[in-house]
């Protein structure tokens, strides 16, 4: 019996495997660039994906369903193996949670504007939710951190109490590298894990203040990425354990509502940096309903593979189990009819139809080089679904993987192309992380580049992508994004705006060299016996250490 892990992979891809055995690979350790010059394919592909026709590309929408028939027909055209199974489709179970819009919450004696003053949603699976005069805590920054020495909820009882906290953490505040890490963001600083650890406190509702600069977006993104149909997998217990109101708060809402307390926000706030913080009770109780239709669905993740070569030297190659995962998510944020009957259609050209296209392109260039010659590794291409809503179709595949996540050794990630003209530099998001940076900077040497740090490392993008996911299950990964970079209005002005479309005098320069780039650095992963490793000490090193890698 067949034990190798490739044994969920189509039948078809034992035949194509029997193909290549009498074929041997080019076993390289050096940058080798494919060359990406042609880019007519790519372009029509950008085009298609992010088109009004698509609207937007939201999971269990008809965009889906054009989506996932693009991209599964792209791959069986190349020639390229189911990924998942004798499916190109990874089933993601999911529940579509769509909040009646007409909410407004009310504080004290203050009335707030849903989308306007405030953000308020649920992952929890249930119909009707109510803040019924819950007491209103101010926590800082809602962190418990210990090899930090924090925790902003000591000797403070919050359960059943709505928590009003920072954005980012104590480091970004300060600038002082000794707090934290400085200015760049640590998981601490990042939504996701404020929802987390207030909902392990036993809190009720979060409401997170916006202000742009720790943000890193303005109050535009945080509207329209938290209004709307949004998305969430599910647990046993319906999501009974998350927080009940994931929220946001304008800065001026939030200066009224301290104000209404008797105190001075800003002023405050100051004294949230430094260790030993106590919560402020603003006694004011909060009241707001969450009236939910729920839809339980299944999105897809759509996977292709390109197996590696069966036979070295005559002998049965035992790396053809092991896989290099190259990745981009495929969904945007759809589209939103306003009460006046007009649509608004995020087609998400740049981010992330930019790197879906881009996976296609390698996609197209590897299949042709292993048709020639395989490679040792065998290399999954990848497009995840719910990437936007909080990274759900990768959590999903790194709990659910097609190989046990200890057979994948790098998982490189392209969220966000340069379409612009090339440039001197390719950007490096994490610094000291694993040991993919020495791939990164060899790749940019060989083509007489520079990499250069993260400018906005007080964004988080290390825990915004989609290989953060694999990255707790130990998976190492690098992240390939050019967002603001190259055209400094598009954070203000496109980023999940309606204005992030494809346009047809794009240079696409900067496509063409960060494809070859990232394909040197995907084929000499492919082409050897490296298990990168995790530098710094973490729970991703730890996961990768239980796996003996």
């Amino acid at each position: 019996m067949n034990k190798s892990p490739l044994r969920r992979f189509a039948p078809s891809l034992m035949a194509s495997l029997a193909l290549s055995s009498a074929l041997v690979f080019a076993h390289t350790d050096k940058a080798e660039f494919l060359d990406f010059s042609n880019l007519t394919q790519y372009r029509q592909d950008v085009k298609t994906l992010a088109s009004d026709a698509f609207e937007g590309r939201a999971p269990l929408s008809k965009g889906e369903t054009l989506t996932l028939d693009f991209l599964v027909n792209a791959f069986k055209e190349m020639g390229l193996a189911p990924g998942f199974g004798d499916s190109y489709l990874q089933a993601v179970p999911m529940a579509k949670i769509t909040a009646k819009q007409d909410m407004q919450l009310t504080i004290g004696a203050l009335k707030f504007t849903h989308g306007k003053d405030f953000t308020a949603r649920s992952q929890q699976i249930k119909p009707h939710i109510a803040l019924n005069n819950s007491e209103v805590v101010f926590v800082g920054y809602g962190i418990n951190a210990p090899e930090f020495g924090w925790n902003d909820y000591a000797g403070i009882d919050v359960k059943g109490k709505t928590v009003i906290m920072l954005v980012n953490d104590p480091g970004f505040a300060t600038q002082d590298n000794k707090r934290f890490k400085g200015n760049a963001m640590t998981y601490y600083g990042r939504w996701t894990y404020k929802y987390e650890e207030a909902a392990r406190q036993g809190a009720a509702a979060v409401f997170i203040v916006h202000e742009t600069a720790p943000a890193g977006y303005g109050w535009g993104v945080v509207e329209n990425s938290n209004t709307g149909s949004k998305f969430t997998l599910v647990d046993d217990n319906n999501n009974l354990s998350q927080i009940a109101v994931m929220g946001w708060l304008q800065h001026k809402a939030t200066q009224q509502i301290f104000a209404t307390a008797g105190l001075d926000f800003d002023s405050l706030k100051l004294s949230t940096h430094k260790a030993g913080f106590k919560t402020v009770d603003l006694n004011l109780s909060a009241k707001l309903n969450l009236d939910n239709s729920i839809e339980m669905a299944k999105s897809h993740n759509v996977l292709a593979l390109l197996p590696g070569a069966t036979e070295f030297d005559g002998k049965r190659n035992p790396q053809q189990d092991e896989l290099v995962v190259m990745h981009a998510h495929w969904d945007h944020l759809g589209s939103k009819t306003h009460q006046d009957g007009s649509q608004e259609i995020f087609n998400g050209a740049v981010d992330n139809a930019s790197g879906t296209a881009g996976v296609l392109a390698l996609a197209r260039a590897f299949k042709a080089k292993a048709s020639v010659t395989p490679f040792k590794r065998s290399i999954l291409f990848s497009a995840f679904t719910a990437e936007e809503t909080g990274l759900i179709g990768a959590q999903y595949f790194a709990q659910n993987p097609s190989v046990p996540t200890k057979n994948i050794a790098a998982f490189l990630n392209i969220d966000g192309m340069n379409v612009n003209d090339g440039v001197s530099y390719i950007l490096q998001y994490g610094q000291g992380v694993s040991e993919l940076e020495d791939y990164l900077e060899d790749a940019a040497k060989a083509q007489q580049r520079t990499v250069k740090a993260d400018p906005l490392p007080q964004n988080g993008l290390m825990f915004r992508s989609d290989h953060f996911a694999l990255a707790q299950e130990g998976v190492p990964g690098l992240l390939f994004m050019s967002l603001g970079d190259t055209d400094p209005n598009y954070i203000d002005a496109k980023y999940h705006k309606e204005a992030d479309d494809y346009d047809a005098n794009w240079s696409l320069g900067g496509v063409s060299q960060d494809l070859s780039l990232i394909g040197s650095i995907l084929a000499r992963l492919a082409n050897n016996s490296d298990w990168p490793k995790w530098l710094e000490d973490s729970d991703f090193k730890t996961r990768r250490s239980e796996d003996n890698r």
